[in-house]
This record gives structure tokens, sequence and C-alpha cells, in this order.
């Protein structure tokens, strides 16, 4: 998308955003040529001012809306112009909006709609009784004499009484659709206005889903995302009645305060017919408006709620040089199992059958402990979907009855039904059977989170709230962008990323990261990043945006193992010299740690004269804080700081959970009113928002995050509903 922006919405944006003119102005000419978000944020400090990557985010969000504004305004004037209606007052006032809403309070008097009553009164030609009613200079008494004038039998005017009510509906009509007063009453609804809600059809909620909202009221400026999603969801599934109870009164009153002049002898008559025009025009309209705002709103909150825990999940720390059997647990149709080996590949699948129908228990227990020795498996990753507690009842029974446990733990196994049957799974696997690639995909996602969940639309990956209930397509748009944002931030092995992953590095689409993938399957592994200028479809731009993402563990590239640019190789190299270093030093045992002590040992005193080498090395600042960064930690992955997975060798019950014992969970996903905590069950247990500290917590999202390894107390156990209530107050860890 191209941005051409007036001067007053850029001094508008700079001065809404605490950003010089000239930041914003850069940024748009960087936009305007190509560049993505992440090369920006990364590569680009010097131009941009160092706007990191959500600050060029929300401007960038700015100038789309910015755009849409100004496409608005310019579709409005010419259905205006058609109607040969658009004064230079009125376009001048169309001008100046600041915001879409504006434009629509603006265009409503002249938007095509089903004949009115208004439109028919003033078809009668009772417009000029309405004008006298609207002056306010005549007694009561008066205007019913001068609404006999207006009697017209073949206008279906049969009395003044008639006169009277269709001027009425005229100046009805014009108070509602007045944009300032119709801004007016949009402030006061949203001030004092309460959404309630009432249950219409308890039968259909057997399991109380939605009991708290029988009988329900909160005001529209504290009710939470969370409630209007369950509420409209309710009200879908006709099981609640939702409205919204308006400050009638309040409105009417500030409405007459404006419209109604001092010593009217018609105050009486226009106050019954600004009544009118609220509860039977505007306050209709402003409900409507209202729901779908709030609606608008909370799908916004719920996709900044799946944003942020598919961040966290795919940053999961990924589990190297590890043999991992994946099992795909079920039923009827058997358990698929899959070992792959350190780099992912597969090494060997099969099925067992160990629950009804056939339940061969014993046989099933043998079989998965000569996959263990035959394959030296490390550790087994089970799916927590159909049969996972009584899968890993099996596996807790296998550790108990060998003389070496193996350890295990439970894998959130959304999309991988989805994975398995994409046309990337059939390219990837092509030898397995569809049912097979699940157990892979579930090995694949503990050895790399990032690389196996990338392969999968991020809306299948279950860790949101109410996704369903939201729209499909701008959740995908939210969520790629944190996918895009992630994985540019991890870096990307150019030798075995997949043709999913590549696709999000930054420059690179879905058609050249295939034939990325494509030119490595012929040609050999990479050995620089230079290589990718040899692919067909691979040019300077996009070799430009895409280089400082994409890794490499070459030595004919050795700063290919860092996220320092091509385009900054030679006062990298420069710096090294400077400490006696080589880049070929990054190579030695990958980088081991003396050679990283010793860089950080030379490199550290190096941050205090960083404007003499800025000069020297003919580098920006901040590029030169990036190497320097960079050449400390060569082969850094940002997701090793999180803390790993929790491996079990035993399995619990809801039997074997007492009130106020202590465990150990992983945090599977975070939402408005807490965080749900696997520890070891069928089902996760919830620390609700109220327990999740000793102080008043505000936002979840603020103290956890999914991986998150957590010690709780449990409060209460509801074995008919299956649910678990956790705590973390009070509890240490």
């Amino acid at each position: 998308m191209s941005y051409d922006v007036s001067q007053k919405s850029l001094q508008l944006i700079a001065r809404e955003m605490k950003l010089k003119e000239e930041q914003v102005t850069t940024v748009i000419e960087l936009l305007n040529s190509g560049n993505t978000i992440p090369f920006l944020a990364r590569y680009r400090k010097e131009k941009t001012g160092g706007l990191d990557e959500n600050e060029l985010r929300d401007l960038e969000e700015k100038l789309d809306y910015i755009n849409k504004l100004e496409q608005k305004k310019a579709e409005v004037k010419n259905k205006i112009e058609e109607q040969e209606k658009l004064t230079r007052e009125l376009a001048e006032k169309i001008d100046s909006a600041g915001t879409l809403q504006e434009v629509e309070d603006i265009y409503y008097p002249f938007k095509p709609r089903r004949q009115t009553r208004a439109d028919k009164a003033d078809a009668r030609g009772l417009k000029p009784l309405a004008e006298i009613i609207w002056d306010q200079e005549i007694t009561p008494e008066d205007l019913a004499a001068r609404a006999e004038d207006f009697v017209d039998p073949e206008e279906e005017i049969n009395s003044a009484g008639d006169a009277l009510q269709g001027a009425r509906d005229i100046l009805a009509d014009r108070i509602a659709a007045d944009p300032d007063l119709k801004a007016l009453s949009r402030q006061r609804y949203w001030q004092q206005a309460s959404i309630a809600s009432s249950v219409k059809d308890a039968g259909s909620d057997e399991k109380g889903v939605y009991e708290q909202y029988y009988d329900f009221s909160q005001p529209l400026k504290k009710i939470p995302a969370f409630r209007i999603l369950a509420i409209n969801r309710g009200e879908e599934e006709e099981i609640l009645s939702v409205k919204i109870d308006p400050p009638e009164k309040s409105i009417i009153s500030r409405l007459a305060r404006e419209i109604i002049k001092q010593n009217s002898p018609l105050e009486q008559e226009m106050l019954e017919i600004i009544k009118d025009a609220f509860n039977r025009l505007q306050g209709p309209a402003l409900e409507r408006e209202a729901r779908s705002e709030l609606t608008e709103r909370a799908e916004e909150h719920a996709r900044e709620v799946f944003a942020d825990n598919l961040e966290a999940l795919l940053l999961q720390p990924p589990l190297p040089d590890k043999i991992i059997m994946g099992i795909d647990p079920a039923y009827r149709t058997g358990c698929k199992i899959a070992v792959i080996d350190t780099e992912g590949n597969v090494m060997t699948t099969t099925e067992i059958f160990p629950h009804e129908p056939r339940k061969k228990w014993e046989q099933s227990k043998d079989k998965i402990l000569v996959l263990l020795e035959e394959n030296r498996v490390d550790v087994i990753a089970s799916g927590n979907g159909t049969a996972s507690q009584e899968t890993e009842e099996l596996l807790s029974e296998l550790n108990q009855e060998s003389q070496q446990e193996i350890p295990y733990t439970i894998v959130d196994e959304a999309g991988a039904s989805v994975y398995s049957a994409s046309r990337l799974a059939g390219r990837e696997l092509p030898d397995l059977d569809v049912s097979l690639r699940g157990a892979v995909s579930i090995a694949r996602r503990l050895q790399d989170p990032l690389a196996e969940l990338v392969k999968i639309d991020p809306r299948s990956v279950g860790v949101g709230l109410y996704q369903h209930d939201i729209d499909s397509a701008a959740l995908l748009e939210e969520l790629e962008v944190v996918v895009e944002s992630v994985v540019n931030r991890v870096g990307v092995n150019l030798n075995t990323a997949s043709p999913a992953l590549l696709s999000y590095v930054a420059g690179i689409n879905s058609s050249q990261s295939e034939k990325i993938c494509n030119h490595r399957e012929k040609q050999g592994a990479y050995i620089s990043r230079s290589q990718l200028l040899e692919v067909k479809g691979i040019g300077p731009s996009t070799f430009e945006q895409a280089a400082g993402f994409l890794r490499l563990f070459s030595p004919k590239d050795p700063l290919a193992r860092t996220p320092i640019h091509p385009e900054s190789y030679e006062p990298a190299e420069k710096l090294l010299s400077r400490i006696d270093f080589t880049s070929e030093d990054l190579t030695a045992t990958r980088s081991s740690q003396k050679i990283k002590n010793r860089l950080a040992e030379k490199l550290d005193p190096l941050l205090s004269e960083l404007k003499k080498l800025s000069r020297e090395l003919d580098t920006g600042i901040p590029t030169l804080k990036d190497i320097i960064a960079a050449l400390k930690a060569p082969g850094r992955d940002p997701r090793e700081e999180v803390p790993g997975p929790i491996f079990r060798t035993g399995v619990l019950d809801l039997d074997d959970l007492e009130e106020g014992q202590i465990m150990r969970g992983t945090v599977r996903n975070v939402v408005d009113f807490g965080a749900f905590v696997d520890i070891g069950l069928k089902v996760d247990g919830l620390i609700h928002i109220s327990e999740m500290a000793d102080h008043y917590v505000d936002d979840p999202n603020q103290l956890l995050k999914p991986g998150d390894i957590v010690r709780v107390k449990i409060l209460e156990v509801d074995e008919r509903r299956e649910r678990i209530s956790l705590s973390r107050r009070a509890v240490k860890g």
C-alpha cells in the first residue's frame, strides 16, 4: 500500500504519537519504497530515529486509518455531489472531519434510505409547518390555527392533527440526523448507558455456561471484552436476550437545552418532538451503533489476547539434540507413533491400540519399549487431544515397570490435523499416511515449536479467547503479523527451514520460499547468504530485506550465524580486527563459550567510545551497538531464555488432588479473566484473575504467558463439571 498523507494529517499523527514530523515523513517514504517493518526496525534505526517494531506498526496502523478516512471523505463528497446538494460549507465540514464516524454522521441525512414518515410528510408539503414549529415564535393556540391551513384530504391530511403530526415527524428526523446533536447524545449514551442480559431459554444451557448472564447488567464504559463476546454468543444461541438501557431522561434533557429556546411558547411541543426523536430514531440507532462498536472493540481485544498468547507460544524454547517419540492418541483408530532424529527427520512410524475397543494394553507397552530401545529415544511427546489421559496412564505404567524411566511431556496438538492434511505435509512427508503425519508434527512441536507451528493456520493453535466468535479474516491478518515478528526476531536457518517458515521472513513471499527450498534440494546446502541471489525470482531488493534474518552455520560466511546484515559485514570485520579477532573465529567449535567470553571481554570496553568508532567505521551508532551485541553472542537464540517444558514420569487423576496441595504446571492459555494451567490432568486448571497474585491484577498478560512454569495451590476440585480452581496467592515460584 502506498501512503499519500496531507501536511495536516502528518502533523496530527506526529502529535498523537509524540514523534517528529521528519520521522513520520521518513517512515512513509521507506514504506512506500517497499521496505518491511521488521527490516526497518532492525536495520534502518538511523533513518527511523530508533523506532521499534511496535512503534512502526502503530504508525502504519495510523497511516492505514488516514488512508481509509481520506477515501471515505472523497466517496461521501462524490455521492452528495451526485445529489446536487454539496455546498462549499458542507465540503469544508467533511474535509475537516477527524474520524470515520464524523464523516458517517455528516453523510447520514443524505444517505439513500426507504421512505420514512418524515419523507412522506415532506412530500405532502408539511415542511413549512415544521419550520414554524422549529422557530418557536407562536403560541400553541396559534400553531393549531396555522395547522388548519395545511389540511388537504387529497394529500391524506384530513385534520390539523394530521398536519401537526407530519410536521413533528419532519422535526424528529431532523433532530435525529443532525451530526452535532447526535454527537452530544452519543457522548452521554456511552457515559451513562448499561448493557443488560436476561435468560431467554435456560433449558438450552444444560451446563450453565451462561448462568452469570441470566440477570446481568453493567455500564457500557466498564464492561470487559470477554463479557461482550460471551453475551453475544449467548444471544446467538438464543439462550440470552440482550438490550441496552439508555439514559433516556438525561439525553432528552441535554437535547432540550440545545434545541428549545429560552421562554419558548412551544416548549412542551418541542419536548415531545425531542422525546420522539430519541425514542423512535436516535436511540435505536445509537443502540445498534453501540452494540456494533462494543463487539468491534471486544473482537479487537480478543485478537490482541490471541496475538499475545501466540507470540509466547512461538517463543517456546526448542529441544535440540534429542531423539523424540511423538504419540498422537486416539481410541478406535489407535495411537499413531513417530520417532524423529535430532534434525526432525522421521526414523520410524507405527501404531498401537491400547484403548477400547481393541484394548491391547500389554502389547502396546511392549511395542513402545522396543521402539525406545531400538531408537535410543530421549523423550516422549504425547498430544493432549482425545484419549490423552489414558495414553498418559500407559506411559506412566510403562515407566513404573521399566528400570529406566523415560520422561514425557504433553504437547498441545491443536492444528496438527490441519497440518497433516495440508499440501505442505504432503510434500514434507509424502510416504506417510495422513494419520501418521500428526504424530510427526507433535514430536516436532517439542523439538522446535516455531518451525512446526508456522506450518498451520495460526487461528488453529488454540490459545485465543472466543476466537470462533470473531472475524476470521481480521484475526488471521493480526496473527500473521505476530508470526512474522517472531520469525524475524529469532532468525531462520536457510538450510533447514521449510517453505512455510521462510515465507514469514521479511521480504520473502510464499512463491519465493518454495523456490529457495527447491534450489536447496537441487543444488545442495547454501554456504553463504549471497547465494540467495542465485535463486530465480530473488533480486537485490528481496535480498536486502531478508538477508539479515537468515542464518547459516558455514565457514564460508561466518557472520551469517549472527543477525549482522551483509551490508554491515565490512564494519563488523574491522571491529573484530581491532580486537585481534577475525570472523572465522566465530565458527570455532560453533562459537564455544570460551570464545564468547573473550569476545565480550574485548568488546564491552568499546561501548564507551561509540561516537569515535562510529566515525572510524562509517556506520551509525544504533547499528554499531547491534553489531557489538551480535558479535558478543554469535548463534544466540532468544528463545533460550524461556523455561523449557515440564517432563513427567507419572500420571494424576482428579481423585489425586487435595485442596491446599501445591503443584507445578505449565500455562497453556491466558485470557482476560485468568490463566489455564496444565498440571498433568485431562483438563487444565484455572487461575482466576483474583487468585493470580497477592496484589490487584488488572491484566493477566502482565504476569503470565503461555509456556510459563508456575507453582499453584489447589483451591477447589469440581469433579462433576471437571473444573479445577487454582491460586498463586502466597505461593512462591
